[in-house]
Formats: C-alpha cells, structure tokens, sequence
C-alpha cells in the first residue's frame, strides 16, 4: 500500500507529495511541529499536541491554518488513510510560500500544512527498552527557545550522527551546568537508583 500524505488542502500519494521551493520551512526553517503518537488507530494526548502546537505558532506569530476541529479531522483521516493502527503523525505548519526576504511576507499569504503518518514496529520497541540503549551526550548548543517546537532541528541531526558515529543510539544534551536537558529526537527519561522517575520535559 501506497502512503498517503496531506499537503495544503489534498491528499496525494506519499511520493508525490511536494512544496514549493520558495516555502518558507525550506528557506528559513520559519515554521513548526509536532508529531502524535497513534495507539490502537488514535491520536494520544490530542488535546496537549494542539496546546503546544497552538503555542509555538503563537509565538512565531504564524497564522493557525484552520481550526482545532477541522485539524483534528486532517490527523485522523490521514491516519486512517494509511491504516495506522500503532505508530506516529506528523504535523508541520510553515508560515507559507513568498518571495525568499526575512521579513514576514504580507497578511495575505497563507500557512503551509503538511501531515504524514507512518506505522512503527511496536514489537520492536518494546523490546529494545526492555533492552535499553547506549546513550552519549554532547553539549546543548541550540537555540535558547526550545520550548517552540521549530523545524529548524540541524543540532539535532548533528548530535543523532555523533550518537551513531560512537556506536550508540541516541545523544543527550548537557547544559553548562552539567543538566540533561533532552534528546537529539526524545525525551530522556531517568530512573534513579530509589526509584524516581526523572524527565527533561
């Protein structure tokens, strides 16, 4: 079966899916995400997703592209059409297609809106966290607004190829004071040696 993908307002084939080489995602990483978990067909912690989504717009002064509902039903749909059962759903929001200039392009121009879904291997990773994996960490030297989920994740990349480069699976950032603050793409999570439970989140 053929994935299925959601580009500004039409579904179309995975392979075909495409946006403009003028996008403001492509030229500056202007834009945001967030990626759902599905379980069992469903959208986990929708509701949280769209709290956050609906912030890190807000603070990059990017336009929602249309309503809680309506977006709801994309997700679900999207999903549906790639008969997900178990695995996850992404959302990226641009602030739209304009002439490359770093000044925000005129009220006129829309967002952009791409969603994909993808089943995971459920099986597969339970069996590596009973397992577990090695971890290196490297220093935080992102941007100091991580609480926006921005697509501009380079990083992120770097610190993921330094992590397979040693052999390991994921990297996790160290502050100045020596804090984890998260990984190159999870949350880390700790369990101390009573029995917390410690998260970077």
């Amino acid at each position: 079966m053929s994935r299925i993908a959601y580009v500004n307002g039409r579904y179309v084939h995975h392979r075909e899916a495409a946006v403009h080489v003028e996008d403001r995602g492509y030229q500056f990483a202007d834009g945001v995400y967030e990626v759902c978990e599905v379980r069992d067909g469903r959208l986990v912690d929708e509701r949280r997703h769209f709290d956050r989504l609906a912030r890190s717009l807000s603070e990059l002064r990017i336009r929602t592209p249309m309503s809680r509902a309506a977006l709801g039903m994309v997700l679900r749909e999207t999903v549906r059409r790639n008969r997900v059962r178990d695995g996850i759903v992404y959302l990226q929001v641009t602030r739209g297609v304009a002439r490359r200039d770093h000044a925000f392009p005129p009220a006129s121009v829309s967002p952009s809106l791409v969603i994909t879904a993808r089943a995971l291997d459920v099986a597969g990773r339970e069996s590596t966290a009973e397992q577990g994996i090695a971890v290196v960490t490297v220093p935080e030297n992102r941007w100091p607004r991580v609480d926006i989920k921005s697509v501009s994740l380079l990083p992120n990349v770097l610190a993921k190829e330094a992590a397979r480069e040693a052999g390991a699976k994921e990297a996790w950032f160290v502050d100045a004071e020596g804090h984890v603050t998260e990984g190159s793409s999870t949350n880390a999570w700790i369990v101390t040696r009573d029995g917390k439970i410690l998260t970077s989140t």
